[in-house]
């Protein structure tokens, strides 16, 4: 039986999600995150469909993803994945365009898979040493390095990768984003719009590339990743953010993160029991 392997770490210098899912055939469903991705693949092939267009990604693939970027991946024959990758979150990422380029902007991504061996050749030890809790500032090197080269390669103001959405849409999410953790209705959502149920859900989707509800339950995943990384339980982040119960929370959560909300929860536990430690606590 193929053994799954899932390990994730956070980096406190960094400021970043580091993680590595190796030996899954487990399909992620279309799905966005409020954050950056850079990833890359050891070992397998996934069918991955991003902004309206699908990839066949493979080894040596470095993976993109925009904060917003509607997503989903499914296995295909060829062996079970070996993907390593970091979430980067708008903060952390200002700071690092602040030293890159000498502006605190966001950057945009116009592709959403490389093939790159240079950038490569710096993104997988940077892998390695934040997975291991170097301390050495070669990691930091390592990470403004592939950022410089992502830059060079395929770096377009943040603006430019977002699509044009229509001003009833973005009341629409904008009132999801306020009320997430109460119970929300289609009626209401459509209310906020000014939209009939079919025109909302036709003009959602494409501009967002994910269904209202999607969309909601992305944000309020969002909501938990935040509070559990503070120590809040994950049934008390469940309730806190809308979910019906604990059961749908933990298959939303592994379905769309890969992790199981405990095992995510765990990460920030143990970074602070280092922190404490450290300060003699």
């Amino acid at each position: 039986m193929r053994k799954e392997t899932k390990t994730a770490v956070y980096d406190e210098e960094l400021g970043l999600e580091a993680y590595r899912f190796k030996g899954i055939a487990q399909p992620f469903p279309n799905h966005f995150h409020e954050y950056y991705v850079i990833g890359f693949v050891e070992e397998g092939e996934r069918r991955l469909s991003c902004r309206n267009r699908e990839y066949m990604i493979r080894r040596g693939d470095v993976v993109l993803f925009n904060p917003g970027d509607s997503h989903a991946c499914v296995q295909v024959d060829g062996g079970a994945l070996d993907y390593r990758g970091f979430n980067i979150s708008k903060e952390t990422m200002l700071d690092l365009m602040g030293e890159v380029t000498g502006r605190r902007s966001l950057p945009g991504f116009s592709e959403t898979v490389l093939r790159d061996e240079e950038i490569s050749c710096y993104l997988r030890p940077l892998h390695g040493l934040v997975m291991e809790g170097s301390r050495e500032f070669g990691k930091e090197e390592n990470l403004l390095l592939v950022l410089s080269l992502l830059l060079g390669r395929c770096g377009q103001p943040f603006e430019e990768c977002v699509p044009e959405c229509r001003e009833e849409i973005e009341r629409a999410c904008a009132f999801m984003e306020r009320h997430y953790g109460e119970r929300i209705c289609l009626d209401q959502i459509c209310r906020q719009a000014g939209l009939s149920k079919s025109t909302l859900l036709r003009a959602f989707v494409r501009a967002k590339g994910v269904t209202p509800y999607c969309y909601l339950e992305n944000i309020r995943i969002g909501a938990a990743k935040k509070l559990m990384e503070k120590g809040v339980p994950p049934a008390e982040a469940a309730l806190r953010t809308g979910f019906s119960d604990q059961s749908h929370f933990t298959n939303y959560f592994s379905r769309f993160i890969g992790l199981t909300p405990g095992a995510y929860r765990d990460i920030f536990l143990k970074k602070n029991r280092t922190e404490d430690r450290q300060h003699g606590k």
